[in-house]
């Protein structure tokens, strides 16, 4: 009887060892890691002010209300994904040019605009960003911190990175009665969303659609109720849920912060 109570003790003790090595395991494989450096171009628009890149494909607005600043950059829509890549972030090197700043090894980025084709010119002649080109269109001050802006364009090493965001996601409201339209922001980790979902305090789980850029929609009547937010990340399929975000006297034009976000 001993022996057996003992066999059964070590068999819970392992059980246990084993499922926490798996909750670690599961973690550890949601959070983003940094990819391989990989060679591109980059150019700048805009000016010093960086005010050319403010609003801008992903719909984040003034980038300096919404927390990104001027460190920002436009991407060829090889990489832009028709939106999905909006909040990504990537590290940049200038990489082997007369241009380049040796004091400067990168400098981290956050995908706020797309940079689109110009089929006018071409691909190895103005037309940058024209498919499949793998290009960064960063803003003026963000490209001065790397290389000489007199430049123009520059090659560069690139990679991209976790974003490393303060405090949680941010939902900014657009719509009316009958049409809730999302921009997500301050989204950490892979800085991506692949899919989401609305649950007012007196509905079920509502899919919504994307919409463009970092925009997300539900054609439902969620007026009156508290609202929470359930996110897939595009790159690491991790999911979270931010509960009750909104209350219930929710409006739009206004941004209401989570306290979660990706790892």
């Amino acid at each position: 009887m001993a022996a057996a109570s003992l066999d059964q003790s070590w068999s819970f003790r392992f059980f246990l060892l084993m499922a926490s090595i798996l909750a670690i395991s599961c973690k550890s494989s949601a959070a983003f890691r940094p990819s391989l450096w990989q060679l591109a171009h980059a150019t700048f628009y805009g000016d010093e002010t960086a005010s050319a890149t403010m609003g801008g494909a992903c719909g984040y607005g003034n980038l300096f209300a919404t927390g990104y600043g001027t460190d920002t950059v436009a991407l060829s829509s090889t990489l832009f994904n028709n939106g999905y890549a909006c909040g990504t972030c990537y590290q940049i090197k200038c990489f082997q040019s007369q241009w380049c700043y040796g004091s400067v090894p990168y400098i981290t980025v956050t995908a706020t605009n797309l940079c689109p084709p110009n089929w006018s010119q071409d691909s190895n002649s103005g037309g940058w960003c024209n498919p499949p080109r793998t290009h960064f269109d960063m803003s003026k001050p963000a490209f001065m911190k790397v290389a000489e802006w007199k430049a123009g364009i520059i090659p560069v090493m690139y990679r991209r990175v976790p974003c490393q965001r303060a405090g949680g996601l941010q939902f900014s409201f657009q719509g009316n009665g009958y049409w809730l339209l999302v921009y997500v922001m301050n989204v950490g980790g892979a800085g991506d969303i692949a899919q989401m979902w609305v649950k007012g305090s007196k509905t079920d789980w509502i899919s919504m659609s994307h919409n463009w850029g970092a925009s997300y929609q539900a054609f439902a009547a969620l007026g009156s109720q508290s609202l929470s937010f359930r996110l897939i990340s595009y790159s690491t399929r991790e999911t979270i849920i931010a509960w009750n975000v909104a209350p219930a006297n929710w409006n739009v034009g206004l941004t209401y912060q989570a306290t979660v976000n990706f790892h």
